[in-house]
């Protein structure tokens, strides 16, 4: 998705929204806050962030915290997720993110040194031939 399709507005909000969220990050081990903010179509947003385990596969990323809390309220839907990390840099969802991700077909935001300051991305752009439904249809029927 183009920049000029999510509204700067939207972007700004979702943002600020995800750097609040990293304020609470709990990452004692890698010492890298992760937030995440992600819009539902109703107009609510979550917001969600990094929880480590000293079992790294235990841990949750801001990403799916988020999407996770949405979908835990009911929401299916959604505009758009902004991610924000550390370091002031364009933090991009881990693999697993980006799978759920597209699970609900989400463009994505990332944050780089401010709210202004971020790019866009389309699903195809993070995850090039996802695992989707189609895929699993398509196993279904010819065994």
């Amino acid at each position: 998705m183009p920049k000029e399709e999510i509204n700067e507005k939207t972007a700004e909000r979702l943002l600020l929204a995800a750097r609040e969220a990293r304020k609470n990050s709990y990452s004692p081990y890698s010492l890298y806050p992760v937030g995440a903010a992600v819009l539902a179509e109703s107009g609510k947003v979550y917001a969600g962030c990094n929880m480590e385990n000293v079992s790294y596969p235990a841990s949750l990323c801001a990403e799916r915290n988020a999407i996770g809390s949405a979908v835990a309220a009911g929401e299916r839907k959604f505009l758009a997720i902004a991610v924000i990390g550390s370091y002031d840099s364009y933090t991009m969802p881990c693999g697993v993110c980006r799978q759920v991700i597209a699970e609900f077909k989400i463009p994505l935001i990332i944050a780089g040194r401010s709210e202004k300051d971020y790019r866009t991305f389309t699903l195809e752009g993070i995850l090039p031939y996802a695992f989707e439904e189609d895929s699993l249809k398509k196993e279904q029927e010819n065994p």
